[in-house]
């Protein structure tokens, strides 16, 4: 057998970049809701929490594309068993713990949102941000994806 040939994943390699995808999938829409549909997505905020929003720079909103969209495709990555899923997986959780830091230094949000969008929620995306790029270095390494 050829060194670089890849070997067949576990059923779990799939569950996992699968749920991988829907959650990112999740992203890509909760992001085409903020980009398009402001209004809709703002209608529920509070006044303090909107201003949090309307003063955020312009990097931040293309850092929140590059997460999500460099989430999904490095999940697409994934079931096609391409390495490239790696630096995608990198790239986006770069962008998650930058604007995920944005929001908890330059910003009262943990003050202004409640206990789970505020802080758990953000916390829970750079964890499995990290887990899916860990999971793409070890798919590498068992030769799941080449």
């Amino acid at each position: 057998m050829n060194s670089q040939s890849r070997i067949t994943p576990t059923i779990w390699f799939w569950i996992l970049a699968i749920l991988g995808l829907l959650w990112n999938l999740m992203g890509v829409y909760a992001y085409l809701i903020d980009a398009y549909e402001k209004d809709v997505s703002m209608a529920a905020y509070t006044e303090a929490q909107k201003e949090i929003f309307i003063n955020q720079p312009t990097w931040l909103t293309a850092a929140y594309a590059i997460a999500v969209f460099g989430g999904a495709l490095g999940c697409i990555a994934l079931l096609i068993r391409k390495k490239w899923a790696t630096p995608l997986f990198l790239i986006s959780l770069i962008a998650v713990i930058a604007r995920t830091s944005y929001y908890f230094f330059m910003t009262n949000s943990t003050e202004v949102f409640d206990i789970v969008p505020g802080t758990i929620l953000p916390i829970a995306v750079i964890i499995i941000g990290a887990l899916l790029y860990i999971f793409s270095k070890i798919a590498t390494e068992r030769r799941w994806i080449t």
